[in-house]
């Protein structure tokens, strides 16, 4: 089984839907792939509340999607994480790139950047709808 990685900041709202909806598609392709998430910056989601984000589960259950890691708390990406991935996602470069460069330099170069932006800087309804097709794309490229 290999392992893909999305990394976003806080763990909370863009990769864990990232997460839960490659792993739903994934399973029911029968693709030999599981999804994972970390953060980068933990210590900058100070107003996540609870284990996941409202809005990643509203959206998850508009797409009948059970989210299967929600109650799992915000995880800190670590060397590890890295090191057992097979493929990396950080969902916003502008925002990941520096994170990534300051805090796991080595694997700056080795990850996908996306150009999804956070709830501070554009509402749910457009966000996720564009990760979604970024995981769309992923997955058709793995199948």
């Amino acid at each position: 089984m290999k392992t893909i990685l999305f990394l976003c900041t806080g763990n909370y709202y863009r990769s864990r839907f990232a997460e839960e909806l490659f792993n739903h598609h994934a399973e029911r392709a029968g693709l030999d792939w599981v999804a994972q998430s970390r953060g980068l910056a933990l210590e900058r989601g100070a107003h996540n509340v609870g284990p996941i984000s409202p809005f990643a589960l509203h959206a998850l259950r508009e797409m009948v999607i059970a989210p299967r890691g929600a109650d799992r708390f915000p995880q800190q990406c670590t060397v590890d994480d890295l090191a057992g991935a097979d493929f990396l996602v950080a969902v916003k470069e502008t925002e990941h790139r520096p994170l990534m460069r300051e805090r796991f330099g080595e694997w700056e170069h080795l990850a996908d950047y996306w150009n999804v932006h956070d709830v501070e800087d554009v509402a749910p309804a457009e966000a996720l709808p564009l990760l979604a097709q970024e995981v769309r794309k992923l997955l058709l490229s793995f199948g």
